[in-house]
């Protein structure tokens, strides 16, 4: 992964930190709220495996004060349910996982297929939970 610029690899970084913070939030939600192991335990899985080689190449290319999106939108500051919650985590999951496919067909399209079976898989887990 060294080889891409490093604005790839800030875009790989923001949307890897967003896919798992994404299946996090899914996680809590199904094993504090609804005391679902079986699924919980698939986005605990889906979390683990959402990891790319060389991390401190992604940190490295983290730039977070010149971000120029990172306020919050005024459709993220509120939520009015557990279900709207989990509904905004996954669609955030999903158009994470897309990112890092696509831009993965640069350098590596066995990563890029890994990334498109997360994000299929989440595809099923929001027609189970909706």
């Amino acid at each position: 992964m060294k080889s891409l610029p490093a604005n790839v690899l800030r875009i790989l970084d923001a949307n890897l930190n967003r896919l798992r913070e994404g299946l996090r939030v899914l996680e809590d939600i199904r094993r504090y709220g609804f005391d679902d192991q079986p699924l919980a335990f698939k986005l605990k899985a889906l979390r683990h495996e959402a990891r790319l080689p060389d991390g401190f190449a992604l940190l490295h290319a983290r730039d977070i004060q010149n971000d120029v999106l990172k306020t919050t939108t005024h459709s993220e500051a509120s939520r009015a349910s557990l279900e709207g919650i989990a509904l905004a985590n996954i669609k955030r999951a999903q158009e994470s996982a897309r990112v890092l496919e696509e831009l993965l067909k640069l350098e590596d399209s066995a990563q890029a297929e890994r990334f498109k079976q997360i994000r299929y898989a989440l595809y099923d887990i929001e027609k189970s939970l909706f």
